[in-house]
């Protein structure tokens, strides 16, 4: 590089990184992104949330079988919750496996429906682990956090994303999404599934996009929609912007209908 090169704005780190740059990093996490969209001929995607922090079935049930026998009863218990709740993650590897065969067998030029998560592990990880074993293309739209790993193993190849912002992250999740799913999660998949309800209620998102919610008997424990619909704080409407799905085939059942129905024309019939 040049010396004059050097001296330019856009060059300078150091600018680029100071609060006077932030408006070039915010750009540059729109148009990175739907560059790499483009290149990769993606067209639109169906998002997965849910908690980082479930493990696959094999590795609970390893981590309990090696076990020291001395454990306390509450390490015990821990464990064996651990081997039951990894569930969702071979539920969320299954339904994203059978919506990337789905997907890849439309009449279409450009990639439709690309199973995208947010990146880390947990249901992350089993989502773009499933369309990863399906042959398809899996998204990671990752964050950069001080305590908590980013990236999986089953991305594809230049499909990986970084963000600083969490705002232009979700912008993503939201922006190409179709459908989306919402496995058990703590306060990122809270903050998440409220978001987008009140984006579909208040029109901000005018597009048609079925959302799946995975498990209504955890999820019923977690928000009681119907005492906010009996103390008039949502309306019956508002009952219908989402789905609970309590298996995996109800979920792809459900999705399948509605994109059809919503994003999908005669060629694929």
């Amino acid at each position: 590089m040049s010396d004059q090169n050097k001296d330019r704005f856009y060059f300078d780190k150091k600018f680029v990184g100071s609060p006077d740059g932030r408006v070039l990093r915010i750009l540059a996490e729109y148009f990175g992104p739907l560059q790499r969209f483009r290149r990769n001929k993606i067209a639109d995607t169906i998002v997965f949330f849910g908690s980082a922090r479930l493990k696959s079935q094999e590795d609970t049930q390893n981590a309990l079988k090696i076990a020291p026998e001395n454990m306390s009863k509450k390490e015990k218990s821990l464990l064996k919750r651990d081997v039951d709740m990894s569930r969702y993650y071979e539920d969320a590897r299954t339904l994203a496996f059978k919506l990337t065969k789905w997907s890849m067998g439309l009449k279409e030029k450009k990639k439709r429906f690309i199973i995208t998560s947010g990146g880390g592990p947990g249901i992350m990880e089993a989502a773009n682990r499933g369309a990863s074993e399906a042959k398809g293309l899996a998204v990671g739209l990752n964050i950069t956090l001080p305590f908590e790993a980013s990236g999986n193993k089953w991305i594809s190849k230049d499909l990986s994303l970084y963000f600083h912002y969490f705002f232009m992250r979700k912008f993503w999740f939201l922006y190409l999404a179709k459908a989306l799913v919402v496995f058990p999660g703590g306060f990122g998949t809270l903050d998440e599934l409220m978001e987008l309800l009140t984006l579909i209620q208040t029109k901000k998102i005018k597009k048609k996009v079925p959302v799946v919610i995975y498990d209504s008997k955890f999820w019923k424990k977690v928000v009681d929609f119907d005492y906010l619909l009996e103390m008039g704080t949502i309306s019956e409407d508002d009952m219908d912007l989402f789905f609970f799905a309590d298996t995996v085939d109800d979920a792809y059942k459900f999705l399948t209908k509605e994109i059809v129905k919503a994003h999908l024309q005669g060629k694929n019939f």
